[in-house]
């Protein structure tokens, strides 16, 4: 009995383990050289792109962020990391600074809060 105890714990055990990759393994919908923002956690709701700076996000972005990703290109000397913005016009304090490839579906601290950005050679 002992044993037939042991199989049945090693079993739930990896079906939880492959439940927690697979939650886990969601990449961002974000086209190369692009910053994506989306209004949602998870990279869900509504979605912006940006190949370049923007110091006023529009209404219904602006302090309504809930996930990130920056799918930059990096090359010597190309501004690769993206600094967003408490408040429009790139004031306020920085919420986020993300390096290229980096995708964040949710941050607490950063969450609705950001109004521009701007591309950057480091955070």
């Amino acid at each position: 009995m002992n044993r037939f105890t042991t199989l049945i714990a090693a079993g739930l055990l990896s079906a939880g383990a492959l439940l927690a990759t697979s939650a886990t393994a969601e990449s961002a919908d974000c086209r190369s050289g692009y910053f994506c923002v989306w209004t949602d956690a998870n990279f869900d709701g509504m979605k912006i792109e940006h190949s370049g700076d923007d110091r006023w996000w529009e209404g219904d972005m602006s302090n309504e962020d809930s996930s990130w990703a920056n799918h930059g290109v990096s090359g010597p000397g190309v501004p690769d990391h993206v600094k967003v913005y408490d408040g429009r016009e790139l004031t306020g304090g920085v919420t986020l600074c993300l390096a290229p490839g980096q995708e964040v579906a949710y941050d607490g601290g950063a969450n609705d809060r950001g109004s521009s950005h701007t591309w950057t050679t480091s955070c």
